[in-house]
């Protein structure tokens, strides 16, 4: 008997009495890899199933501990964000919020966390202070008159905005000046040691500098004296701040000083 018959008491495969051997038939160079035949002709539930790529991180934890893990870190999350909220209150300027709370940020802060240094140094400004000039000019039929108040503050204010790239000398020559003749002067405007001295030189060279850019004043005649004074404005509180600043402009004015010869020609140039 031929090895290929069928017995012919077995059922019939889909393509006739040779169903058997055409699933066999799948043997070959064209057969899917694996278990050909014999897999192929049996049951589709005896096939190898691919397993799932295992999880990572929270993501392999079951959904219970999943939560509680996820927890977890919210917990710390809003922990950290308090705490670092507490040190910055600890050593920003007073402000609202550091004076509303003050004792819980200090029983926070202190004596665990104590720091020694500050975040801000200097502290941010909270006043608008603008530094002016006038000069009396002495013209060439001998009159001497009194010049009006010249805003520099405002002169490199108006240089600066909208400008990508500021000088250094708009922005911080004339404001470091007037700040270093404050430190080295007393509240009577009288200069303390020798840097009170060269605060004020300094000052003076730097006003004479900006008065002979003005060809209205260079015109006018020869600057004898000039005298310096500031303008001072708080800088108003927001609207939801308790906070109650006075806004009325306060003025320091410093006495007439007397040009050089030497400062005068190093204004003309």
């Amino acid at each position: 008997m031929d090895a290929y018959d069928e017995d012919s008491k077995a059922p019939e495969g889909p393509d006739g009495s040779d169903g058997a051997r055409r699933a066999g038939a799948l043997d070959g160079p064209g057969a899917p890899p694996g278990d050909r035949g014999d897999a192929a002709a049996g049951d589709p539930a005896e096939l190898p199933v691919p397993e799932a790529a295992p999880g990572v991180g929270l993501a392999a934890l079951s959904p219970r501990y999943r939560l509680v893990a996820g927890g977890g870190l919210a917990v710390v999350a809003a922990v950290a964000a308090v705490h670092l909220g507490m040190v910055f209150l600890s050593l920003a300027p007073a402000n609202t919020v550091s004076k509303r709370h003050g004792e819980a940020v200090q029983a926070w802060v202190y004596p665990e966390f104590e720091q020694n240094w500050k975040l801000f140094a200097p502290n941010p400004l909270q006043q608008n202070v603008a530094v002016q000039v006038r000069a009396q000019v002495r013209a060439e039929d001998g009159d001497l008159r009194t010049t009006g108040w010249t805003d520099l503050s405002a002169q490199d204010g108006a240089a600066i905005d909208g400008n990508l790239l500021p000088s250094h000398t708009q922005q911080n020559e004339l404001r470091r000046a007037w700040d270093f003749l404050g430190t080295t002067h007393g509240t009577d405007n009288r200069p303390v040691g020798v840097r009170g001295a060269l605060s004020e030189q300094y000052v003076r060279r730097i006003v004479l500098l900006r008065l002979r850019r003005d060809e209205e004043i260079g015109r006018a005649g020869t600057v004898e004296r000039v005298q310096v004074r500031s303008r001072t404005v708080n800088v108003p509180p927001p609207e939801w701040s308790r906070e109650k600043v006075s806004t009325d402009p306060a003025f320091r004015v410093l006495p007439w000083w007397t040009v050089t010869g030497d400062e005068t020609e190093a204004g003309a140039r």
